[in-house]
């Protein structure tokens, strides 16, 4: 616990260091002139400020319990000074051990609330129609959860089915704090429950798959653009004479990473254009950061906010009313709650698991 302390001063003090050489950077001609630089300063600046503040709050209380504990010891000292000395360092002490709190948890968890955009890709798994249905049950009780919180929700594209379940929904969310709750949904989602068009009343068990992509703004990733070819064709299935007559879908491909991105929901080849490339700079920024947490997790072993879709993580029981995450093993017997968008418990539970892991590999 004592290494583990000294561990995290002298990473404060990183920090704080980077952040007086920030503030006299950001009045040099060099950053001043250059617009970019600029605001990649201000941003990584606006970052640090909470901590350093709290840091520096923290060694003024430090500095503060050493002047009473000279007047303490001071046999010269009047009593009731020291007396005033006593009742100042036990407000001290306490001032001292909130502030270590909340500096801690700012910097293991603050890149995850640095993050206010994501993007969520739900798609059906095995199960056919019913996992489609499911995939929709989910898109739902996440947009009901995001408008809890007063977030943004964008639609960017989807595929549904006649009995109007989602093969596939990417939407995006915006909002304070969203990737540091959202960011603990991706991976498998196992769903128990007997379907409508089940005639015996057998359960049956059906599946998806959920994505949560940080979208990073443009100055988080560089793409160059000779790396990315264009095609462009006619949209197809439903949307009217307009869609199949205008080429208007976008498909682009990263060649670095292979990774391809289709789009289609807009009539208007320049909208398609846009939502794609916002979807094709999330998944490289997350193809990147996954190999980031690979290297990290040899180490670290944890797989909350993994995102590996191949992981099961969390199984929706019907029939007992139950809902599980395998990750924490939290059963909650609230199903139709958090399918209403009632997941404060779950997410809370699970942000505390992360924090507990982040510190003991601090």
């Amino acid at each position: 616990m004592i290494e583990q302390k000294y561990s995290l001063l002298s990473k404060l003090d990183e920090i704080e260091a980077r952040y007086s050489e920030i503030e006299k950077q950001l009045t040099e001609p060099l950053f001043v002139n250059d617009s970019t630089k600029l605001i990649a300063l201000s941003k990584e600046q606006g970052k640090l400020k909470t901590i350093v503040e709290k840091y520096r709050q923290y060694k003024k209380a430090i500095a503060d319990i050493e002047e009473a504990e000279q007047i303490l010891s001071d046999d010269s000292a009047d009593e009731d000074f020291k007396a005033l000395a006593k009742e100042e360092m036990q407000k001290l002490e306490g001032k001292k051990d909130i502030l270590l709190e909340e500096i801690t948890n700012s910097i293991v968890m603050a890149d995850d609330m640095d993050i206010d955009s994501v993007i969520i890709e739900i798609r059906a798994g095995t199960g056919g129609e019913e996992a489609a249905l499911f995939a929709r049950d989910l898109y739902g009780m996440y947009v009901k959860y995001a408008e809890s919180r007063r977030w943004k929700i964008e639609q960017l594209d989807f595929s549904a089915t006649e009995k109007s379940g989602f093969r596939e929904v990417i939407f995006s969310v915006k909002g304070p704090g969203v990737w540091s709750e959202l960011g603990y949904e991706g991976g498998g989602h196992r769903v128990q429950r007997v379907p409508e068009t089940e005639s015996q009343g057998r359960i049956h068990t059906s599946a998806a798959t959920v994505a949560v992509l940080p979208e990073p703004e443009e100055l988080d990733i560089e793409i160059a653009p000779d790396d990315v070819v264009e095609h462009v064709s006619r949209s197809s299935g439903p949307g009217g004479q307009n869609v199949n007559k205008v080429s208007s879908a976008i498909k682009l491909e990263h060649i670095p990473t292979g990774i391809t991105v289709h789009m289609q929901d807009e009539k208007s080849q320049h909208k398609n254009r846009a939502k794609a490339w916002r979807l094709l700079r999330s998944r490289i920024f997350e193809h990147y950061q996954s190999q980031k947490r690979a290297e990290r997790d040899s180490q670290r072993k944890t797989m909350i906010g993994s995102g590996d879709r191949s992981q099961k993580i969390r199984t929706y029981n019907f029939p007992q009313n139950r809902v599980t995450d395998h990750r924490i093993n939290l059963s909650l017997y609230s199903l139709d709650k958090v399918l209403a968008g009632d997941l404060s418990e779950l997410i809370a539970a699970l942000k505390e698991f992360d924090r507990q892991q982040r510190l003991k590999n601090l």
